[in-house]
């Protein structure tokens, strides 16, 4: 039988890359994922290994270094990496936002400055935009950055950041007045700012914080991170796009594509979860035979199955709507949404064919029960998703009455 999750009309290049991301995978991440996670370590050599294959640039443009490809292929390498272990994906798709976002908003020298060093791995990207007390609502940013001659300064504290501490370039999303009169609506007074800072934790640059990693029930491994601001200077040359007000369009572009990206961790956390479902129910007796011979786990094993393709389907067409140039909001949001929660179901189930022994540390299980649960938030909530898709749905199906 084929695998799970096969995409149809890919190209050679395209088989080539994710034929080498699945070996990498199954050599050098599968085998480690656990004990590092259970340490909380940063995998380092992992990294290393992804940067010599040049997944940091995988998505760059060739005239910057980078391999110039799809958002389909990025997409199906996140759902190959997420397979051997969640966390290394979220170090990559922070990443991949920021130059996302450099390369369809940022100025020429913008591009030039970052671009290829972002390719070659030397410069790694994080984004921000959400606050302590912001939740989901993206217009109540309180962060705020004030014109000061040719710099701006930058005041504020930003949560849930991915890659805090090893990161050496953030984009940052804050509330800049200028130009923007008293009244206008929140999301036209927000601005993007391109913050290069020392990796590490402490005073990483004059005025801005990083203070160490936050802890968590899982996702271990990758850092993340708290950012304050007090009093950090900024160059006017570092506002992306070199205009303000026009920072929530472009965060909303890069979490299109984070969305996408999401939804391939969902599915490949799914594929492996079904991968040690069925793999046990083969190796576990009881009543004489082993466990997948019952009914009951068949049907579970059957409804594991077709979750994973259908999730897979979806952030399939997500990717490729995106790559034709349309506006994708409305199947990414779809992607994201069906891929985490149909995640989360198929973990479960395969946690509960393991038995008592899914609750034992021994187990991989054990680590993809914790880390599913993460996917139902990151890049907006199931909530956010069915808003997205409610309002795109009536957009297109207006009763003209």
């Amino acid at each position: 039988m084929a695998r799970l999750a096969q995409t149809a009309g890919l190209t050679d290049v395209q088989q080539e890359i994710l034929s080498t991301v699945r070996d990498f995978v199954d050599k050098e991440i599968i085998p480690v994922a656990t004990g590092l996670e259970h340490r909380d370590e940063y995998p380092q050599q992992i990294v290393d290994g992804l940067k010599e294959l040049g997944l940091f640039g995988l998505m760059i443009p060739e005239e910057y270094g980078g391999l110039g490809e799809s958002l389909l292929t990025y997409a199906l390498c996140v759902e190959e990496i997420a397979r051997g272990w969640m966390s290394v994906s979220g170090i990559i798709n922070t990443h991949f936002i920021v130059a996302y976002m450099l390369k369809q908003h940022g100025t020429q020298e913008q591009k030039d400055h970052f671009l290829p060093r972002m390719a070659a791995g030397d410069i790694r990207g994080a984004f921000s935009m959400s606050e302590p007390a912001l939740g989901s609502d993206v217009s109540a940013i309180t962060s705020k950055a004030v014109k000061d001659g040719e710099e701006y300064v930058l005041n504020g504290q930003k949560m849930w950041l991915t890659n805090g501490g090893t990161s050496s370039l953030v984009a940052v999303l804050v509330k800049s007045d200028e130009g923007h009169p008293e009244g206008t609506a929140p999301h036209k007074s927000m601005t993007t700012f391109l913050v290069e800072k020392e990796p590490g934790f402490g005073e990483v640059r004059p005025g801005l914080t990083i203070p160490g990693k936050i802890d968590k029930m899982g996702y271990k491994g990758v850092d993340t991170t708290e950012l304050i601001m007090d009093g950090l200077r900024i160059p006017a040359d570092r506002v992306l796009g070199g205009v303000t007000g026009r920072g929530f369009y472009q965060m909303m572009d890069g979490v299109e594509v984070g969305r996408v990206n999401v939804a391939a961790r969902g599915c490949g956390v799914a594929q492996r979860a079904f991968e040690l479902g069925v793999q046990y129910a083969q190796q576990r007796h009881t009543f004489g035979k082993p466990i997948a011979q019952h009914q009951a786990i068949q049907f579970k094993l059957a409804e594991m199955a077709t979750k994973v393709e259908a999730a897979h389907a979806m952030m399939v067409n997500a990717a490729r709507k995106k790559d034709s140039g349309e506006r994708n909001d409305l199947e990414a949001g779809m992607a994201k949404y069906l891929a985490s929660e149909y995640c989360k179901e198929v973990v479960e189930d395969a946690f509960r064919i393991h038995g008592g022994y899914g609750f034992s540390k021994e187990y991989e299980i054990e680590r993809l029960y914790r880390e599913a649960p993460m996917l139902l938030i990151g890049e907006g909530t199931a909530e956010i998703q069915k808003m997205i898709i409610g309002r795109r749905l009536l957009e297109e199906y207006r009763f003209q009455g």
